[in-house]
């Protein structure tokens, strides 16, 4: 399972332009099965995904594909978590 941390960089004011083809993109990495969850870090701060089922490589090539990425809104940072306990409403995450 990772974490991904899309935090804004010094070209933030560019998302506006990019919004919707980031979206596009998103909607792609949950139609694929690979995004559990994505939101906003507040504040302000960028946005925040969950996948699993890919590996490191797979992730980080769908990342480096993201509009807000190749354009330089965002600065993209993965960290690898191995679950090994969690609330019985999240017992999938351990399969």
């Amino acid at each position: 399972m990772f974490v991904v941390l899309l935090r804004f960089s010094d070209n933030k004011a560019a998302a506006r332009r990019l919004m919707e083809s980031h979206k596009d993109w998103l909607r792609r990495g949950f139609e694929d099965g690979v995004f559990l969850l994505t939101g906003s870090l507040r504040p302000d701060g960028g946005g925040g995904i969950v996948a699993r089922d890919t590996s490191r490589a797979a992730l980080e090539s769908r990342v480096n594909q993201d509009p807000f990425v190749t354009e330089n809104v965002v600065s993209a940072e993965i960290v690898e978590i191995a679950p090994s306990r969690v609330d019985d409403r999240l017992s999938f995450l351990l399969g």
